[in-house]
């Protein structure tokens, strides 16, 4: 008996899969992309430097290069050449229409070291295994002061939909399996970026609210924006009506609004570093400084321990 691989979350094969049938109606299901997708660009606008290629990385229907793309024509961010990756064919296909497009896993890039001024990417690297070693591999891709930029969905995503689904399951079926896909931690994420060799980690967090008819709805929604349970552990055998018609009495009971509609939580962590490089500032050492912190609060400094009024 084989023990199973610890850094094998997700079954990538069904990911692609799941990718390519979503391709094929995507107009319908992206709307929770493009929001995403605009979001990311939006933050180009406080960068005040020059990409001459840039690569979209899990491009998807192409909605970061639309969000780019000014009513001139010419693209925002200072971006000259987009190239559109995806491990998804016909998405691949589709962002072809609009430039150069590659077929490539996230996990395994196609790059050359130093060969990229900018990554961006939305919500394709929540499904990878080795979340470090793709970080690392775009780190390296990017030529020395490149920036890379990301949002990738987080640990709270979906919230209301787990604990409905784990009650109901429990109810239902007597126990549990993985019904919801694990994502990463905003705690955790910037020290991602700084194991993975990046300058000047930012991370940063906000909640997408959007609001269904019913559970069931959204669990339609997931499964056409390619989004639904990929997790190797999961249930190989179609979940039981009776979990999901109780999953679905559960989330309305507890989240449903005056209106009747369900409300679920989509978490986004935003990914913010640049590739090392010598002109880049850097924190003084310890001892270093000129001015004293209490000086510029115009407070008394005090040693460690000891306690205002005594």
């Amino acid at each position: 008996m084989t023990t199973p691989d610890p850094m094998l979350v997700f079954d990538r094969d069904l990911v692609r899969r799941r990718r390519e049938r979503a391709a094929r109606d995507w107009n319908g299901a992206a709307f929770l992309k493009r929001e995403i997708a605009g979001r990311l660009v939006e933050r180009l606008d406080d960068v005040r430097r020059t990409f001459p290629l840039a690569v979209d990385l899990g491009c998807h229907g192409g909605e970061i290069g639309a969000a780019l793309m000014r009513p001139d024509g010419i693209r925002r961010g200072g971006i000259g050449t987009l190239m559109a990756l995806d491990g998804a064919l016909e998405f691949a296909r589709r962002a072809a229409a609009n430039g150069p497009a590659v077929v490539a896993d996230e996990e395994l890039l196609p790059l050359a070291p130093a060969s990229v001024d900018l990554v961006l990417s939305a919500m394709a690297l929540h499904w990878v295994n080795d979340l470090p070693g793709a970080l690392t591999q775009i780190c390296r891709a990017l030529k020395p002061d490149g920036l890379f930029l990301a949002a990738l969905l987080g640990g709270e995503t979906l919230w209301q939909l787990r604990q409905a689904l784990a009650q109901a399951e429990s109810d239902v079926a007597g126990g549990l399996s993985p019904r919801v896909s694990p994502f990463a931690q905003l705690r955790d994420a910037a020290g991602l970026l700084q194991r993975a060799g990046f300058a000047m980690p930012v991370a940063d967090t906000e909640t997408i609210e959007v609001r269904y008819a019913d559970a069931l709805a959204l669990m339609r929604d997931l499964r056409a924006m390619a989004e639904s349970n990929a997790v190797r552990e999961r249930r190989m055998v179609l979940t039981r009506r009776e979990v999901l018609a109780r999953a679905a009495a559960i989330y309305e009971a507890r989240h449903a609004g005056p209106d009747g509609r369900v409300a679920a939580s989509f978490e986004v962590l935003y990914l913010h570093g640049w590739a090392p490089h010598a002109a880049q500032p850097r924190p003084l050492r310890p001892g270093t400084a000129t001015t004293r912190l209490a000086d510029a609060l115009g407070t008394i400094e005090r040693p460690a321990g000891e306690k205002a009024g005594r």
